[in-house]
């Protein structure tokens, strides 16, 4: 069934006339004789589309689209008027009129102009809802991390968001730097505009020049067509630029000159093309060592380095290791049509053992394989072998080192529940399910380590 329309003229013939037109083409018509009769209609129900006529008795057709766009915003009005009021339907135009259809109209006009303006609408709704939902994705009300400098990282991003600063992400592979950029332009005032990755370690040189500049038909060999580069595609947007310390002397000078500029030159041209992109680079490695060895050029470093994140590695989060692991398993689960309930002692002890090289992304990998190779509905082994504490900085800080491991293990557990019960502001069921804890396991963990859920709870002023 297509959607609900609001027929509003006084003439009472025309209205049942349009009324059968649009219920033959499948929409539910509802008909109003005047502009009052059509605010009551609305304050009963949702209209996507109003057809109303300008000339009405008492209130005019502009009086009731003006109450329309104020009250009730979501609904599209198209105006109908006589030839001589080309004017005013301007006027409505301005007010917030979707369109408008002169009489005596042509009845497949009338089809026609709704059924693109009510296109139009289900697109609009479906891009607000990809922007909501990247939000959701990206936000930072429900990121998996109780570790202070994880924390810091998010008032940082937040903040920065709000700008158009370039910004340096620094971290080892796994610790999610391009999420965290993705997070800087979801929230950020481009966020309907484009996000453009490039991987540059993924490519050649001289393809890489092609694919962030463009570059214009005979250029090179191959070249049998102009094509545009990243930072074209991404204007208005983000250009996400990851593993910038692997950038050729040659690349470095043209991005260093774009950052200067704010405009491109295409390979095989020499006419330069401004640009609007904000630019946030990724590195694993340190790119001051590189200045110093020559290899990466002082004045980019510089022109990059506006506002400096650094993630840390998973092993300086230990608190941080069962929080994402449970949420890993969870999601898991949910993949598998499985109802998975957590992992046992020696499961959890690989976990707090490991030095997690690859970072959160060998961890939700881990997770992954050992929930599909589960026997049962508990994971009881990740085929790890446990990392000698002598080799990596302990995932757990010197607490594992001093505290009998059980002692540690019931106080990760303790700091583990505390987190739930904050995400979930102290509902229990929602605990339940961000854990993918049992609600009676919860229950009985939450007496053994004396919390109380309405402690999390949020209190109203």
């Amino acid at each position: 069934m297509k959607p609900s329309v609001l027929i509003v003229d006084d003439e009472e013939i025309l209205c049942d006339h349009l009324a059968r037109l649009f219920v033959r083409e499948g929409y539910r018509a509802t008909v109003a004789l005047s502009a009052e009769a059509a605010l009551a209609r609305l304050a009963e129900q949702e209209f996507p589309l109003v057809l109303a006529d300008l000339r009405l008795p008492e209130m005019d057709g502009l009086q009731l689209l003006k109450e329309i766009r104020t009250h009730h915003p979501s609904s599209a009005v198209i105006v109908m008027t006589a030839h001589g009021t080309i004017e005013t339907a301007v006027e409505a135009m301005r007010a917030g009129a979707a369109d408008y259809v002169t009489k005596p109209f042509v009845l497949d006009e009338i089809l026609l102009t709704a059924s693109r303006i009510l296109e139009h609408r289900r697109l609009a709704e479906e891009h607000a809802e990809l922007l909501r939902e990247l939000g959701r994705r990206y936000s930072f009300e429900n990121i998996i991390s109780q570790d202070p400098k994880m924390r810091a990282v998010f008032d940082t991003v937040i903040a920065v968001a709000k700008t158009d600063a370039t910004v340096l992400i620094e971290g080892e592979t796994g610790t999610g730097k391009e999420l965290i950029a993705r997070a800087i332009h979801t929230n950020s005032p481009r966020k309907a505009r484009r996000f453009v990755p490039v991987n540059c370690a993924a490519m050649p040189e001289a393809l890489l020049e092609s694919e962030l500049f463009g570059h214009e038909r005979g250029a090179f060999t191959g070249a049998v067509a102009q094509r545009i580069g990243r930072f074209e595609a991404a204007d208005s947007g983000t250009l996400f630029l990851d593993e910038i310390a692997t950038l050729a002397p040659p690349v470095q000078a043209k991005l260093l000159r774009v950052l200067q500029e704010r405009e491109i030159e295409r390979l095989g041209s020499h006419q330069p093309i401004a640009v609007d992109v904000r630019i946030i680079a990724a590195t694993n490695r340190s790119l001051p060592e590189m200045m110093t060895r020559g290899q990466f050029r002082e004045d980019l470093y510089y022109r990059l380095n506006v506002v400096r994140i650094v993630l840390p590695p998973l092993r300086e989060r230990g608190g941080d290791i069962p929080l994402l692991a449970s949420h890993f398993l969870t999601r898991a689960g949910q993949n598998l049509g499985r109802q998975l309930e957590g992992f046992a002692p020696s499961a959890l002890r690989q976990l707090l053992a490991h030095s997690w090289p690859g970072n959160v992304r060998e961890l939700e990998n881990t997770v992954e394989r050992a929930a599909i190779l589960a026997q049962d509905n508990r994971i009881s082994e990740l085929g790890l072998a446990e990392s000698p504490p002598s080799n990596a900085s302990p995932a757990t800080g010197k607490a594992a080192m001093t505290a009998p491991l059980a002692e540690w293990l019931r106080r990760q557990e303790r700091d583990y529940m505390i987190g739930l019960l904050r995400r979930a502001a102290g509902n229990v069921a929602q605990a339940s399910m961000l854990g993918g804890v049992p609600l009676k396991t919860l229950y009985r963990k939450l007496k053994i380590h004396g919390l109380s859920p309405e402690d999390f709870q949020v209190r109203q002023m």
